[in-house]
C-alpha cells in the first residue's frame, strides 16, 4: 500500500465498485474505475499496469469471460436456425396441456431446460416467452404468474447446466467435478428455486386471475412448422450436447472444455440445419460479439481483485472476523459469508462468485472449510442476490411475460431467499456436527 497505509484500507476500489453497482452504473466503467484505483493505492506502474492486463488475459475469468461470449454466440446460431423454437415447440407439443397447473410446470420445465443449454436467462426467455404467451393465455394464465415463472425458473436453469457461467465459476473456484457440484449445491438451490416458484406462482395465479390478463388476440398461436432442416439440426444439436456432456463427465474435464463444447455444438447445428460451415461460423461470431462487453469487463476485473489482494484487505478482514468465527465456529462463517455475499456485494454473477470467495478464502483455508459446502455458499452468494431486490433480470423477465406486477416477483424473491437461508443453516449445521 502507498504511504504505509492499513492493509483494510485495500478494500476502497472493491466498496466503491459496489456503491457504483448499487446506483446503477455501467459495469464496465465501475470496473475500470476501481481497477484504476487499486492500481494507484498499490503503488503500480503504468509499465507494470500493462505486464498485469497481460497476464489477465490467461486467467480463470477471462476463460470464464470467453465461454459467456461463445454461449451467445451458440444461442444466435440456435435463434437463427429456429432450433430453439422447434425444442420448446416439442416439449410444449407433447405436453398435451390441459389445465392451468400443467401449463405452470410445462412453461417452468421449457424456461428451465432452455436456460440449462443456452446460459443466458434473459435470451432464453426471450425465445420461450412468444411461444408460450399463446399457449397460457388460452388457459387463463395471468401475466403476473408468467413473469414469475419466467423469472425463477429460468433462474434454476443457471443452477444446472453443464456448461453455464455460473457453474463453471464455481466448479473451477473449488475444484469439484461437475457431479459434486450438482450433488452439493446445483440440484439444492435449483430445487429451492423451483419449488418456490411453483407454488408462489398458483398463489399467484388464484390471487390475479379475473383482474389481469391476456388480450383476445394473444390466444391466437401462430403455427409453428419444423422443417427437415430444422428437425435435423434439433436432432445434431441435441445428440452433440448429450456425447459431449458424457464425454466431459468421463474424462473429468475442466472449465475450459466449454470452450471446445460451445464451437462444435454451434458449427454442427449450423452445418446440419443448412447453414454451411462458413455462414454457421460467422452467425457464431456475431452472437458472440454481442457479450464482447463482458469480457472486457472480465479482462480488467482480474487485476482488479488482484489488486485488492495484494494490499492485504482480504488477510484483514479475516483477522477482523475471527473472533465471530472463535465465537460461532464454522456454523457462524458460513452463515455471515452467504449473508454477505447475498446482501452485500452487487454486479455480474460470476463477478460476485469471485469477489465472495477470494474476500474469504483466507478464512476457509484457516479453517479447513470442505469445498463441497463451500461451492454451495458461493453460489447461493452469486444467484440469490437477484431475488432479493428489483435487479435487471427481475424486471426484465416482467417485461417478457408483459406483467407490471413487481410484487409478485419480490414475493417468489423473498420466499425462496428465506428458504435457501433456512438451507444453508440447516447444512452448515450438519457440516459442523460431521
Amino acid at each position: 500500500m502507498i504511504f504505509g497505509l492499513p492493509p483494510i484500507l485495500g478494500f476502497l476500489p472493491l466498496l466503491l465498485y459496489i456503491i457504483l453497482m448499487l446506483k446503477g452504473k455501467d459495469m464496465n466503467v465501475a470496473v475500470l474505475i476501481c481497477v484504476i484505483l487499486g492500481a494507484i493505492l498499490t503503488g503500480e506502474s503504468i509499465i507494470g499496469f500493462g505486464a498485469v492486463l497481460q497476464q489477465s488475459l490467461s486467467s480463470f475469468l477471462s476463460l470464464i469471460g470467453f465461454i459467456i461470449v461463445l454461449g451467445a454466440g451458440l444461442g444466435e446460431v440456435l435463434t437463427r436456425t429456429k432450433v430453439a423454437h422447434n425444442i420448446v415447440h416439442f416439449v410444449v407439443g407433447k405436453a398435451k396441456i390441459k389445465s392451468q397447473k400443467q401449463a405452470i410446470l410445462i412453461a417452468m420445465a421449457t424456461s428451465t431446460i432452455l436456460v440449462s443449454m443456452l446460459g443466458t436467462l434473459a435470451g432464453s426467455n426471450a425465445i420461450i416467452a412468444p411461444i408460450l404467451i399463446p399457449i397460457v393465455a388460452s388457459l387463463g394464465i395471468t401475466p403476473n404468474t408468467l413473469g414469475v415463472i419466467l423469472h425463477g425458473a429460468g433462474a434454476a436453469g443457471l443452477q444446472i447446466g453443464p456448461f453455464v457461467p455460473p457453474v463453471v465459476t464455481v466448479s473451477g473456484l473449488t475444484g469439484l467435478s461437475y457431479g459434486k457440484y450438482m450433488r452439493n449445491a446445483g440440484i439444492p438451490l435449483a430445487t429451492i428455486i423451483l419449488v418456490s416458484t411453483y407454488f408462489v406462482a398458483c398463489r399467484t395465479q388464484k390471487l390475479t386471475e379475473g383482474k389481469s390478463a391476456y388480450g383476445e388476440e394473444d390466444k391466437a398461436a401462430d403455427e409453428f412448422i419444423a422443417t427437415p432442416e430444422i428437425r435435423r439440426g434439433t436432432f445434431a444439436f441435441i445428440a452433440t450436447m448429450v456425447v459431449m456432456l458424457i464425454y466431459g463427465v468421463i474424462s473429468k474435464a475442466g472449465a475450459s472444455y466449454a470452450i471446445v463444447v460451445m464451437l462444435i455444438a454451434a458449427l454442427v447445428t449450423g452445418i446440419s440445419s443448412g447453414m454451411g460451415f462458413e455462414r454457421s461460423l460467422k452467425t457464431l461470431i456475431e452472437g458472440s460479439s454481442k457479450m464482447y462487453w463482458m469480457f472486457f469487463m472480465f479482462i480488467l476485473f482480474d487485476p482488479f481483485l488482484n489488486y485488492v489482494a495484494e494490499s492485504g484487505a482480504f488477510e484483514a478482514i479475516a483477522g477482523y472476523m475471527q473472533p465471530l468465527v472463535d465465537a460461532g465456529g464454522d456454523v457462524a462463517f458460513l452463515m455471515v459469508s452467504a449473508l454477505i455475499g447475498v446482501f452485500g456485494v452487487s454486479g455480474a454473477g460470476v463477478a460476485q462468485a469471485q469477489i465472495v470467495h477470494e474476500l474469504f478464502l483466507p478464512t476457509v483455508t484457516s479453517m479447513n472449510i470442505g469445498m463441497e459446502i463451500w461451492a454451495l455458499i458461493v453460489l447461493v452468494s452469486c444467484q440469490i442476490t437477484f431475488f432479493v431486490t428489483p435487479t435487471v433480470d427481475m424486471v426484465g423477465q416482467m417485461g417478457l411475460a408483459r406483467s407490471k406486477d413487481l410484487k409478485a416477483m419480490l414475493k417468489n424473491g423473498w420466499v425462496l431467499t428465506i428458504i435457501t437461508f433456512i438451507y444453508v443453516f440447516i447444512r452448515a449445521m450438519l457440516y459442523a456436527r460431521g
